[in-house]
């Protein structure tokens, strides 16, 4: 946990303050029952009224600076506390934001949202309560102890029985609790991960009953974490009524002896009360250390955590003169590229090699799993290649920037992805300052203007959230015109027309044909349909490029392509 307070340099000044305040406030609670003793030896007892008025004064006005400064003890730490929060969000979530997808798959996005969320809240709340108690507690402990001896050295001797007692209670249950703690925060995620496949999926979940495992999936996982919490909870709980029994068995100790020594006149009314008030607020000390005891091994598996984000490297990273380089042309090259994924025992790729111009469009079929959408990932630098090299203009893409290469693409998923805001907005995701003609000819080429135009508040009109209230085919209408808004160099369709019907499919192609003149377009499709008018169709089977050519190229020569052909069309549409 320590290793995140690198991040506390801001909030400096705040911190000395609440520091400087909460021992301010702590010297004026150790000299309280100094004076109230006084008010009893030296007031009470002799009736001197002036006296009792003049050191009653002194005390309102000690307790009074005493709780000025713990209010403004109480706001800076707050306020310190929260803005430390903020900025260690602020920077998991730029760190994140830098990975590939290699880092997401490792950690996983419930993770990640956990350790964004909940992990860092956990940190903060430790780091508001450390900064009251970790000058409070220490202070007030061994002030108490030094004040107490002051007022008599014999009665001391049952505090110094009973405070290594209760630091010994205190680490025993603390340190079964550690584990536990740890374990709690896996069982988090493992709980976020349920819930949030559940909300995703609810329509598979429904329309497939179900309902009813789904539910015992999350019961499960709720009660798991459930009973983790009840055993940390247990032995917390068992903390405070053990710590305060013993404080009161150092009373009556302390009332008994100390009414012996009393009557034997060794020791004053006004002494006896308060070393009992020593006692107790060395006792409160100690609960206030078994409170920081309680979180502190949370927060640390919290801030664990946050620093296994915090430090691990993106594998994709920026040359430092990635930005000097200059991209000619939107021409694309495998140069005999190979790609495994993290442990996989088999290359997703092997050995593929072809160009791709300006001006052309390049299709890319095959099989389910044949590594269509993987190729596609390797342009904008998802991944990184393992072997070989992907060019684009003549340069090799790990020599570029990520912003630089990726400002020369336009990407269209194979899931269509919208965000909530209007129609507009999601279109300008693709180029921030396009005007409203850019958008709506973006629109009409990817045959989205007239649905746009039918509802109720045109390109204003809201979209839910992943773009539910709009239906499959729209979705990737729309995000075909976030694409075409860039007026990119390069166009990257993954499966991208899935769910059009075959006229829309139609009237999209070649509106985009005329749209993408001077740019390197490539489509990855399963219907024949969509390829057969391309520039080059490129067959992948298992990895490998079976073969390169036209559509009526490649019925001649490529069974691969032939039995696909064969798969969708007639004979009649094939002639």
């Amino acid at each position: 946990m320590l290793k995140l307070f690198r991040f506390m340099k801001p909030y400096r000044i705040p911190v000395i303050f609440v520091l400087v305040l909460v021992f301010l406030q702590t010297l004026s609670d150790l000299y309280l029952p100094t004076l109230m003793a006084d008010i009893i030896d030296k007031g009470v007892v002799t009736g001197d009224t002036p006296y009792i008025w003049r050191i009653g004064g002194v005390m309102l006005l000690i307790a009074t600076l005493g709780g000025v400064c713990a209010i403004g003890a109480s706001y800076m730490s707050a306020k310190a506390a929260g803005g430390f929060g903020r900025d260690l969000r602020r920077r998991v979530f730029a760190h994140v934001e830098q990975f590939s997808l290699n880092e997401f798959d490792k950690i996983g996005t419930a993770s990640l949202i956990t350790r964004t969320t909940n992990d860092i809240t956990q940190v903060q709340m430790v780091l508001t309560m450390l900064m009251r108690v970790m000058v409070m507690a220490p202070l007030m402990c061994f002030g108490g102890i030094i004040m107490a001896l002051s007022k008599d050295v014999m009665l001391s001797w049952v505090l110094i029985t009973v405070v290594p007692l209760l630091a010994l209670l205190i680490f025993a249950i603390v340190s079964r609790s550690v584990p536990h703690f740890k374990a709690m925060q896996t069982k988090i995620d493992k709980l976020n991960l349920v819930l949030r496949e559940n909300l995703t999926g609810i329509r598979v979940i429904r329309s497939f009953n179900r309902t009813a495992h789904e539910q015992k999936r999350f019961d499960g996982a709720n009660a798991d974490l459930t009973e983790t919490s009840i055993k940390v909870n247990r032995l917390m709980a068992s903390l405070m009524p053990v710590m305060m029994l013993v404080l009161n068995f150092a009373s009556i100790a302390l009332i008994y002896f100390g009414g012996r020594r009393i009557e034997s006149g060794q020791m004053e009314v006004g002494d006896l009360i308060a070393f009992i008030q020593y006692a107790w607020q060395i006792m409160f000390a100690l609960i206030f250390a078994s409170m920081m005891f309680v979180m502190v091994p949370r927060a640390s598996a919290s801030a664990a955590r946050i620093n296994e984000v915090l430090d691990m490297n993106p594998d994709i990273k920026d040359t430092a003169d990635g930005s000097k380089k200059a991209v000619a042309a939107g021409t694309v090259a495998f140069d005999n590229v190979s790609f495994y994924y993290p442990g996989a025992e088999m290359p997703a790729l092997s050995n593929i090699s072809f160009t791709a111009k300006p001006g052309e469009v390049t299709a890319i079929i095959g099989g389910t799993g044949s590594g269509k959408s993987t190729l596609l990932n390797l342009i904008p630098r998802f991944y990184d290649v393992n072997e070989g090299s992907v060019h684009i203009g003549g340069v090799d893409v790990r020599e570029l920037t990520q912003e630089q290469l990726r400002a020369q693409i336009g990407l269209v998923p194979q899931k269509a992805l919208l965000f909530t805001g209007t129609i507009t907005n999601n279109i300008r995701f693709g180029k921030e300052d396009a005007t409203e003609e850019e958008v709506w000819h973006a629109a009409r080429v990817a045959q989205a203007a007239d649905f746009v135009a039918g509802m109720p508040d045109g390109y204003d009109s809201v979209l839910a959230q992943g773009g539910t209230n709009v239906s499959g085919g729209q979705k990737q209408r729309l995000s075909i015109a976030r694409a075409l808004v860039r007026k990119a160099r390069i166009y990257l369709f993954d499966d991208s027309f899935s769910a059009l019907d075959f006229k829309t499919d139609a009237m999209l192609r070649e509106a985009l044909r005329a749209e993408t003149t001077e740019s390197t377009v490539l489509i990855v499709a399963q219907r024949v349909s969509t390829v057969m008018n391309a520039d080059r169709i490129i067959v992948l089977d298992e990895g490998r490029i079976a073969a390169i050519g036209t559509h009526r190229e490649l019925l001649r020569s490529c069974d691969v392509y032939r039995e696909i052909v064969l798969s969708q069309l007639s004979e009649e549409e094939i002639a």
